[in-house]
C-alpha cells in the first residue's frame, strides 16, 4: 500500500510578485491549432485538453517535468490491486456557484463513454472502473474491473463536470459557451469557432490566482502569419514556431523563445486490414484489387525510405529526433538501446521486389494541416523517399477537424498522426491494441490494426502492478508492433513557443500544451 501526498496546489497556478502590471493587460495568444471542439469529454488532443484545463479541473493532472501533481484531489492511494481511493480539496465550487461533490466525480464517468461521434475518446481512461464509491464528502474510492496501475495517470486529462449543470449538455452547448462552467483557475469569456477564444481570472479560485487577468487566443493556422503576429506585437506568445523562422526570431532581441523536448511521436498508419483499401493505384491509375499495405515487407520499404535525419536536421532545423519506435526517448517503459532505422533506398527496392511489386503502384498519403509544426512538408518529404521507389505518392492535407473524422470513418489507405503520453504502454493501448468499444482499448486504431502478439503481452502489462514485470510485458508488445509496423514512427517532436521578451516568459509542455496557466508575466 502506497501513497500520492502532494503540493497542497499545483505550482503552475502561483502568481509571481513581480510582473503585476504585466497580468493585469490582456495575455494575447497565437496558437496554431483549432480546437474540436469545447466539451472537455468530446475529444482527447492536446489542442483541446490544453485550452479546457484552464477552465476545467480534474483531479491530479501532469506536470512539466513529467510528474503526477494534485487538482481537485489532494492525495490518493493504492489501497488494494482493484481499489484507488482518492482525498478531495474542501469547499471547491463550479463557476456559478454550485459546490463540486464527490457525485459529480460519478457523474463525470458515467458520462464520458456516452458522448457521441467522438474522433477521439477518453473512454479507455475510465473504462476500466467498476464502481465509484463515495466514502465521505472528501474521499471516494473507484473500485476495478481489474488491476490498473496507470490509473491516476490514465485521469490526468478527465474533467470534472457537475451532474446538476452538465446532465444534458451537448456538444453545441459547450462551444455556445452554455455549459462552458468549469472550476478552474480561468472562467469561460467567449468562444468563435475556428477564430477565438477569451477567458478571465477566476475570482473564486481554490488555490493561488491565475497568472492573467484576462487571456486572449487568437486560432492562427498560417506559420508565417503566426510569426508576423508576433514580430508586429498582435500577440504576446505562439506556439508550434515555424522551423524556418528560429533563427530569426532567436537572433531578435525583442524575442524570447522557449522550447523542449516532448513526450509525443508522429507516425503514419498504413491500413493493414482491408483488401482492396481505398487510394492505392496501379502505375495506369486504376484502383487496384489488392492491397500491397498487407505485406510486412512493402511496409519495410516504406519505412526504409523515409529520410528521418534530414526531416529532423533540413527541413525542422534540429528541432526533434528521427523516431526508432513508438514510444518517445523519455518514456519509462521504451525498449533501450534500439538502433536507429536506416535510410536504405536500395534494401526498399530489394523488399517490394521481393513482396511481387517491383513495378511499383500508387497512392494517396493524408494528414492534418497545422497539426504540428511543418507537417505538410514533412508528407512531402516522405512521398518523395516513397517515390524513389516506385511508390509513386501524392499528398493530401486536411483542416485537423475534417482530417480525425475522415480517419476514424476509415477513409485513407495511410495518414500520418502524432500521439502523446508519458507511458508507451499507454501509446499501444490506445493507437495499436485490437479494438474494442466494450473495454474502450484501441479508440485511436482508426485502421483496425490487430496483432496478438502486440495485444496478449500488452493486456497482462495493463493488470500488472509490479513494476518491473510490467515494464518487461510492455516492451514485449513494443518489440512485436516495432517489428510488424502496424505504425511506421516518423519522428519525436520537440516543442517551441515564442513571445515578446518584456511580456511573456513560457515554460514549455512536453505534452504541448499551450495555456495561460504555463505563461508568467515578465518581470
Amino acid at each position: 500500500m502506497h501513497r500520492r501526498a502532494l503540493l497542497a496546489a499545483p505550482a503552475l497556478f502561483a502568481l509571481p510578485s513581480t510582473g503585476r502590471a504585466q497580468a493585469s493587460r490582456p495575455l494575447t495568444v497565437g496558437m496554431a491549432g483549432i480546437p474540436t471542439g469545447m466539451d472537455p469529454h468530446f475529444h482527447s488532443s492536446n489542442n483541446n485538453n490544453a485550452l479546457l484545463l484552464q477552465i476545467f479541473d480534474p483531479l491530479v493532472v501532469l506536470d512539466t517535468q513529467g510528474n503526477i501533481q494534485p487538482r481537485l484531489a489532494e492525495s490518493w492511494r493504492v489501497v488494494d490491486d482493484l481499489t484507488w481511493e482518492f482525498k478531495l480539496r474542501p469547499n471547491i465550487r463550479f463557476h456559478d456557484g454550485t459546490p463540486f461533490e464527490p457525485e459529480d466525480i460519478a457523474f463525470s464517468f458515467e458520462r464520458v463513454p456516452q458522448v457521441p461521434n467522438s474522433p477521439g475518446p477518453f473512454t479507455p481512461m475510465v473504462r476500466s472502473v467498476r464502481r465509484v464509491e463515495i466514502v465521505d464528502r472528501t474521499t471516494v474510492r473507484f473500485h476495478h474491473v481489474a488491476p490498473t496501475p496507470f490509473f491516476d495517470r490514465d485521469i490526468v486529462a478527465v474533467m470534472m463536470l457537475s451532474r446538476r449543470i452538465h446532465a444534458n449538455a451537448t456538444l453545441a452547448d459547450f462551444n455556445s459557451g452554455r455549459a462552458m462552467i468549469g472550476t478552474g483557475a480561468y472562467r469561460f469569456v467567449s468562444y468563435s469557432q475556428g477564430e477565438r477564444l477569451e477567458i478571465e481570472r477566476n475570482p473564486d479560485f481554490w488555490g493561488e490566482p491565475a497568472p492573467w487577468q484576462r487571456a486572449v487566443f487568437r486560432f492562427i493556422t498560417n506559420p508565417g502569419a503566426r510569426t508576423a503576429a508576433l514580430l508586429a506585437g498582435d500577440v504576446d506568445l505562439i506556439d508550434a514556431v515555424p522551423f524556418q523562422d528560429i533563427p530569426r526570431l532567436r537572433s531578435d532581441p525583442r524575442i524570447a523563445l522557449f522550447s523542449g523536448d516532448s513526450i509525443t511521436t508522429s507516425y503514419l498508419m498504413p491500413d493493414t486490414v482491408r483488401e482492396p483499401a481505398p487510394h492505392l493505384f496501379d502505375r495506369s491509375g486504376q484502383p487496384l484489387a489488392r492491397n500491397p499495405m498487407r505485406d510486412l515487407r512493402v511496409r519495410q520499404a516504406m519505412s526504409l525510405s523515409i529520410p528521418r535525419q534530414a526531416i529532423v536536421e533540413r527541413l525542422f532545423q534540429g528541432q526533434g529526433r528521427p523516431a526508432n519506435q513508438f514510444a518517445a526517448p523519455s518514456l519509462p517503459d521504451r525498449i533501450p538501446d534500439l538502433p536507429e532505422i536506416p535510410y536504405d533506398l536500395d534494401r526498399a527496392r530489394a523488399l517490394l521486389r521481393e513482396a511481387g511489386w517491383g513495378d511499383g503502384f500508387r497512392l494517396t498519403v493524408h494528414g492534418p494541416n497545422g497539426w504540428i509544426p511543418g507537417d505538410a512538408e514533412l508528407l512531402q518529404a516522405v512521398a518523395q523517399g516513397w517515390t524513389r521507389i516506385g511508390i509513386e505518392t501524392r499528398v493530401e492535407v486536411l483542416p485537423p477537424a475534417t482530417f480525425f473524422s475522415r480517419a476514424t470513418a476509415r477513409e485513407f489507405a495511410i495518414f500520418f498522426a502524432t500521439f502523446t503520453t508519458s507511458t508507451a504502454a499507454n501509446m499501444l493501448r490506445q493507437v495499436l491494441m485490437t479494438r474494442d468499444p466494450a473495454t474502450g482499448v484501441g479508440p485511436f486504431n482508426r485502421q483496425h490494426y490487430s496483432n496478438p502478439a502486440v495485444d496478449e503481452p500488452l493486456r497482462e502489462a495493463l493488470q500488472t502492478m509490479d513494476e518491473a514485470r510490467r515494464t518487461a510485458l510492455t516492451r514485449q508488445a513494443l518489440r512485436a508492433a516495432t517489428e510488424d509496423l502496424g505504425v511506421i514512427p516518423v519522428h519525436y517532436l520537440r516543442n517551441n513557443w515564442a513571445g515578446l521578451r518584456s511580456r511573456v516568459r513560457y515554460e514549455p509542455s512536453p505534452l504541448f500544451y499551450t495555456n495561460a496557466l504555463l505563461a508568467t508575466p515578465a518581470a
